[in-house]
């Protein structure tokens, strides 16, 4: 099982596949994903941070930072992987 921190909630999030899913046969899915962004910035974002970015223009690294500003980092704890609840 591998994880990476969102780049703007900073939650430590589950990247589904490679090797170690294969030998524990961890079926869970993926709770985020790098985003290339068309200003050529590029941001690892948990799905319900890319949620926040603006949906009427196409996101850039500044609206990355807006968000960044407006969100407070999440406490990690023995669940952080499956925060969604």
């Amino acid at each position: 099982m591998a994880s990476e921190s969102c780049d703007v909630c900073e939650r430590s999030v589950r990247i589904a596949g490679g090797i170690g899913d294969l030998w524990n046969f961890a079926f869970e899915s993926t709770q985020g994903m790098t985003l290339e962004l068309s200003d050529g910035s590029e941001f690892f974002l948990c799905f319900e941070c890319m949620e926040s970015l603006p949906e009427d223009t196409e996101p850039t690294a500044e609206d990355v930072a807006a968000l960044r500003e407006r969100t407070e980092p999440v406490e990690e704890d023995r669940n952080s992987f499956w925060h969604w609840g």
